[in-house]
């Protein structure tokens, strides 16, 4: 009879390794999958960066920071065209400044580079703006660093540089 209780709690003991084991042979099976999938289709991941992109300067035009709020991670960190450095709510503040207001928001020139989970969007933003009352037409060089989260892309970083006048294409 001991003989039997001990191979029924050897037994046992079996039975509830592999149970205890579990999570961490799923996440580790999830890291091996994550690491040799294959990524996804670059041209779609590309294209919906660039979307991104799009909205983003709609976002600005609107002074609407919704977007800001869902698309730009809690860690953003990023450099305005005047070289104030910004976190994600002195960017969301900047974007939602009553000092200036927007005739026209555009942007063009838009390239993006995918690296396996991080990806760089280059850009030309175009504006036709109102600050402090005065008439402005400016243009900036974007960049923006993304990162590809759980729960999408998310920008992490950016710079926007203003243009000199003399290498400014027409509005």
């Amino acid at each position: 009879m001991t003989r039997f209780a001990g191979f029924l709690a050897a037994a046992m003991g079996l039975l509830l390794l592999p149970a205890a084991q579990k999570p961490d042979a799923e996440r580790i099976g999830a890291c091996v999958q994550r690491c040799y999938a294959q990524p996804g289709d670059p041209e779609l991941q590309r294209q919906e960066l660039v979307s991104l992109e799009r909205e983003a300067a709609k976002a600005i035009e609107l002074k609407n920071a919704t977007f800001f709020r869902r698309v730009y991670g809690d860690d953003f960190v990023g450099t305005l065209s005047h070289g104030q450095q910004v976190n994600r709510a002195g960017w969301i503040a900047a974007v939602e400044s009553p000092e200036v207001k927007y005739d026209s928001f555009n942007l063009s020139d838009i390239k993006v580079q995918i690296y396996q989970d991080t990806a760089v969007a280059t850009c030309l933003w175009s504006a036709r703006s109102v600050l402090r009352g005065q008439r402005m037409s400016l243009q900036m060089r974007v960049i923006h660093v993304y990162l590809n989260t759980p729960s999408g892309w998310k920008v992490v970083s950016g710079q926007t540089t203003n243009l000199p006048p003399d290498v400014q294409q027409p509005l």
